[in-house]
Formats: structure tokens, sequence, C-alpha cells
């Protein structure tokens, strides 16, 4: 608000500092102790608004905190001001993450409404019977995730698949728009594929090689860059 409406909500007794109604003007405080409310709601300062793209290694976790204090995908990345991961990856996936404290589009880009896509490479090889002796497996495959599949009640299915064989593995460039927790290991097991790599290569229209991040590091980006 201005400070004329600033001035005029205090006279009003809409201010509290430390739960104190204040009708004085000028008080000074200290926005990093006092706590400051109008209407019983708080008020706190305007934070920068950052974004940070990061190339998670294997074996970090990507949630904010984690209760094992394990290594996590905001200790890569500067402590202020306080960020938060756009999604996850599993701890053995590996690859682009976004971190910020832009709260709107987190939520662009992790409900699936938005249809924003992520965009993976999958390095697998086969594990089942049924896959080993299909004659046609890149086939298979291919008609698999992009017709979907029912696993734990919900149908799973990518988007955009792309594959290159190379004898019996095979490696997959899966886009998707949905995160089921585990959603690609879980599809890959149902139909006969183990996997052995994960890594995330887009965001958006974000790319991980465009970056030229290695794992473990970040960069500051606009908001432009993503969507």
């Amino acid at each position: 608000m201005s400070r004329r409406k600033a001035d005029e909500a205090i006279a009003d007794g809409q201010i509290s500092v430390n739960d104190q109604t204040i009708l004085e003007l000028g008080i000074k405080i200290d926005p990093e102790k006092d706590i400051v409310k109008i209407n019983g709601r708080n008020i706190t300062l305007n934070t920068k608004v950052v974004y940070y793209a990061v190339y998670k290694p294997n074996g970090v976790i990507s949630t904010a905190n984690d209760e094992k204090g394990r290594r996590n995908i905001t200790d890569l990345v500067p402590h202020s001001p306080r960020v938060y991961p756009v999604g996850r990856l599993d701890a053995y996936s590996e690859g682009l993450m976004i971190l910020t404290n832009d709260g709107e589009l987190t939520q662009k880009l992790t409900h699936p409404s938005f249809e924003h896509e992520k965009e993976y490479e999958v390095t697998t090889h086969i594990s089942g019977d049924d896959l080993r002796h299909n004659a046609n497996p890149i086939s298979f495959i291919k008609k698999s995730f992009l017709d979907g599949l029912e696993i734990e009640g919900k149908l799973m299915k990518a988007d955009k698949v792309f594959i290159k064989e190379n004898l019996k593995s095979f490696t997959l460039d899966i886009v998707l728009h949905t995160g089921y927790n585990r959603q690609i290991r879980k599809m890959c097991a149902q139909i006969g594929l183990a996997v052995s790599k994960i890594k995330r290569i887009r965001i958006g229209k974000l790319k991980l090689y465009s970056l030229e991040l290695k794992p473990g590091e970040y960069k500051q980006i606009s908001k432009e860059q993503i969507i």
C-alpha cells in the first residue's frame, strides 16, 4: 500500500507489532525480528524472486529437507533467499532441476493441466522374457509407453518416445507432462526393461546441455528461459 494508506491503516488500529496494536506513526521495527500484522495477517518483506537451474547428481535427495540428514538439492545453491525444488527426481536419477521461490511458476510446471514437458534420457536393458523373445521389441516398447500402462490404479503414459537400440540395450528419449512417483522406472519394469540410468535433460524449453553444467553445479537463470 502507499504510505498514506499505511498511515490510515495505523490510525484505524489495523496494524500490530508483536501482537500489540500500534496507533502512533513513525515507530521503527526490525523486520528480521519483529512480527508485523495487518488485520491479524502476517506481513513479510518482499523477497527477490530467483531461479536456479541445477544439475542434480546421482545420490542427492531432491527435496528441501531430509529426515535422514542426507545431502539434498538445496545444499547445491545459495541459502538466501530460500528456494524450493520444482518437482523432484528420485535419489538415483540425475539431471536438470529448477529451484525457485516463485510459487506461481512452481504450480505451472508441476500441475499436469498446464502440460509443460519434461524430457528424459533413459538407459535400459532387457530383463523380462516377454520382451527378450519379442520379435519387434522397439515397436512393443513404443506402443506400451504411448498407449499407457495401468500401474497402481493410474494410467501412466508418455507423450513422445524415441528409441535407439544397441544389441540388447535400449536408450529411450521420453517426454512426459505428468510426474507420478518413479513413473519411468515403474513403466520400464512392467514391460521387462531394467533401468541403469535416468537423466532429465529438459524442463519446458530449458535444456540441460545448453547450460553447460557439470553434476552438482548450478546457474542462475530467468523465468523466460523456462516457459
